[in-house]
């Protein structure tokens, strides 16, 4: 046998004993990439796509606009051209992310069969192509390239990183730079007189409440009877009221399968060889919360806002959806669920503290609308003496006594910044709508929101006697009954769904 023969049938053996593990590993779309010799460690930050994702992602990010790139995984071209893709992606995407919540980078395969009808649809005439527009226009077709004044442009001019980079600039009026570092945010913008940008921390609360969450899975944090009790209430709190429809719905879910994954407060947190479903099995605002990054509330510093800010836009939005009947209910589920919870220890007690202070029932919505406003105040004025002689306050975000008289000059009677008289129904007023309304505003039309109601099926389905008594079923859901309201909903819900748990995935 010659030196040619055996090399020849040395390469064909490894092919046969090479597992179809490493030759198809994950992220690979077929041999042809494997064989190209592009081993690279890092992580790919565009987002892949294709015709079952591609409106869901589109319509439910954050970023104000999106770059699709259409290609094909044979086309040298293609994987020349992707190392200057993703190092574009590295600023917009991911947890990573330089420049987060501006641009969304994403990829679609047209030599996958099943995206062939999705290519079509774009008219995509060569490899690799590009597209730019707001990420909703791509929904459904909702634009089309080839329209008359379509949303949705061609890049022309973006065949290298630096190119491609220049081209986003001109659009979005920017300067990013490929070497540009994370993040001590340079382009952060003011949220103190700008009264539309509170419609950005739908995408914060989606955050904080994923956040919160993670923190309760990987401390372990329920352990025992009252610390369950504690995370069922908050839960059927977010499951009628949170803002996000998905958040509500993934919220419901938790309620559903409780009682599986924690029976008797016992939660199970590790994964089994059985493939049993555990607590981390039921994501609260959908599999793609938390994304790492926070909008509204993105400090000009790494160290600064973010949960703890998303953590207090959660609690007023929470507020402004009760009734009056629900008042009380809310007022002890957020006290519980900051006293058994938050892992800042001074925090918490001080929190608690205030919520002791509380002698009287709420049994107004307002009174609780003005408590959590009154508190978040107080708690701003503690941190405004400790940050300025300590130096560890956002310089771009200063604590302040909430609302600014910029936003709110009606919530004003009369006092300067250290004495003021503050006008009680002008101040809800403001509170209901900036929390309300206001916050929800932006992304309406991305069914990212919705009325409450859906958090279970049709309205009519909810209507329960106001003073109904309701014993929800399962250990879990019975001690969470101290609203007739949240206990009709808990067991109505779980009643109705435990047949129907393999349809589980709200995404």
């Amino acid at each position: 046998m010659s030196l040619a023969h055996l090399v020849l049938f040395s390469g064909l053996l490894s092919l046969v004993i090479t597992p179809a593990s490493s030759l198809y590993s994950p992220g690979s779309r077929s041999i042809l990439r494997d064989i190209s010799g592009d081993n690279s460690d890092q992580k790919d930050r565009a987002v892949e796509l294709n015709s079952s994702n591609f409106d869901s992602v589109l319509r439910d990010t954050p970023a104000k606009y999106a770059i699709v790139e259409f290609f094909a995984h044979w086309c040298p071209a293609c994987r020349n051209y992707k190392p200057h893709y993703e190092k574009v992606a590295r600023l917009f995407n991911g947890p990573e992310a330089i420049h987060p919540g501006i641009v969304l980078m994403t990829r679609v395969d047209c030599a996958m069969k099943t995206n062939t009808k999705l290519c079509d649809r774009f008219s995509i005439s060569h490899y690799p192509m590009l597209f730019w527009g707001p990420p909703t226009k791509f929904v459904s077709g909702s634009g089309e390239p080839k329209k008359e004044k379509s949303e949705i442009v061609v890049i022309d001019d973006g065949r290298t990183a630096e190119r491609l980079l220049k081209w986003i600039n001109k659009q979005t009026q920017s300067s990013y730079g490929l070497d540009d570092k994370k993040f001590e945010n340079e382009h952060v913008r003011t949220n103190i007189t700008d009264y539309k940008q509170i419609s950005q921390a739908v995408y914060d609360i989606e955050e904080a409440a994923a956040e919160a969450f993670d923190i309760i899975l990987s401390n372990k944090i329920i352990k025992s009877s009252e610390t369950s009790a504690s995370f069922i209430r908050f839960i059927q709190l977010l499951a009628a009221h949170h803002a996000s429809k998905r958040c509500r719905k993934g919220a419901a879910e938790i309620l559903v399968n409780y009682d599986d994954v924690c029976p008797s407060g016992k939660c199970s947190y590790e994964a089994s060889s059985g493939g049993k479903d555990t607590l981390g099995s039921f994501p609260i605002c959908g599999k793609d919360v938390p994304r790492g990054y926070y909008m509204f509330c993105r400090g000009s510093r790494n160290d600064t806002r973010g949960f703890s800010c998303g953590l207090w836009v959660l609690f007023h939005s929470l507020s402004v959806r009760i009734e009056d009947g629900e008042s009380q209910f809310a007022f002890t589920t957020i006290c519980d669920f900051v006293n058994n919870f938050f892992m800042c220890d001074e925090c918490r007690l001080h929190f608690n503290d205030m919520c002791l202070r509380v002698k009287t029932p709420f049994k107004k919505a307002r009174d609780f609308v003005l408590w959590v406003w009154s508190t978040h105040n107080k708690v701003n004025e503690r941190l405004m003496k400790d940050e300025a002689s300590l130096s560890t306050g956002d310089p771009e975000f200063p604590k302040i006594i909430w609302p600014p008289r910029e936003l709110c000059p009606s919530c004003y009677l009369s006092g300067d910044e250290k004495s003021i008289e503050w006008d009680h129904d002008n101040v809800y007023k403001f509170l209901k709508d900036y929390y309300g309304p206001k916050l929800v505003s932006l992304y309406k039309e991305k069914s990212v929101v919705g009325s409450k109601e859906e958090t279970i099926s049709a309205a009519e389905e909810l209507t329960v006697a106001t003073n109904a008594l309701v014993v929800p079923v399962g250990a879990a859901l019975a001690i969470a009954v101290a609203s007739c309201a949240f206990g009709a909903l808990a067991c109505y819900w779980r009643t109705q769904q435990k047949n129907r748990k393999p349809r589980r995935s709200w995404n």
